[in-house]
């Protein structure tokens, strides 16, 4: 297995080669969860279009979603604009803007905690709802009994890393191997060893990230890619007012009622 990966993905920094163990976590998992993810959404929206929505249950009971649904969409705005900085663009192209490592870290553990714990509490509220609004919990589907219990895991395992090791650890540079994997993923250079040797909760937060990812295309998050961009170019909607009935004058000259004119017409 080895012969078909590139040299960077069989040997380690210490000069080891990748295990089966970690080509199987790190570059087939990855890589069979890209493809679900892919080749599920062109399946779902061929088959399913009418079922593409958020499946929103606000007429059932809106207080806890007036409070949970703006925590956990802010939250994870955030979220997903931290791991994109964080994964997707190496340290060195923050370093050449101007950005220090340091100061990087520290705006990335403190942003990133208060995102955190604004998306757990949203979530929060919003799987209370759900288990304790009967109607809402008679309504759960399959899809949601699967996604609530991933999208938890896969939030509380971020946040707990970045707590354990950032917040109140000694600090770890997941820049230096977690981005190194994420990034050759897709530039079809896997790196399974980059990421083999990270702390255990940052590795169950990859992995179940993507098997979040595999789900996603089965599941209500394939309303994000719904959003309505079409209103910002559509055209007013002019109302006007219904026309109220006026009186009209008799032969004498006084006003008749508005039924009176009606019937006389």
């Amino acid at each position: 297995m080895n012969a078909v990966f590139p040299p960077s993905a069989a040997a380690s920094a210490s000069g080891a080669p990748a295990s089966g163990a970690d080509l199987l976590l790190w570059v087939a998992v990855p890589y069979i969860c890209l493809a679900v993810f892919a080749v599920g959404h062109v399946w779902r929206y061929r088959q399913d279009q009418f079922g593409w929505t958020s499946r929103t249950t606000q007429l059932l009971e809106h207080r806890w979603l007036r409070w949970g649904s703006p925590l956990f969409h802010l939250g994870a705005f955030m979220v997903i604009a931290g791991h994109v900085v964080g994964l997707a663009v190496p340290d060195a192209w923050t370093e050449a803007v101007g950005i220090s490592e340091h100061a990087y870290h520290t705006t990335a553990v403190w942003a990133g905690s208060v995102a955190g714990v604004a998306m757990v509490a949203g979530l929060g509220m919003l799987c209370a709802r759900r288990l304790l609004t009967r109607r809402i919990r008679l309504g759960t589907d399959r899809s949601d009994k699967l996604l609530f219990p991933l999208l938890s895991a896969t939030v509380l395992l971020g946040i707990t890393a970045t707590a354990a090791h950032n917040v109140f650890g000694p600090g770890y540079d997941y820049r230096a191997t977690v981005s190194v994997w994420f990034r050759g993923l897709f530039v079809l250079q896997p790196q399974p060893e980059a990421i083999a040797g990270a702390p255990l909760l940052f590795q169950l937060h990859a992995l179940t990230a993507c098997l979040l990812f595999a789900a996603w295309p089965f599941t209500r998050l394939v309303h994000v890619w719904s959003a309505p961009i079409g209103y910002l170019a559509r055209p007013y909607l002019v109302y006007r007012r219904r026309a109220t009935p006026t009186a009209a004058p008799t032969a004498g000259g006084r006003t008749a009622p508005a039924s009176d004119a009606r019937r006389a017409a």
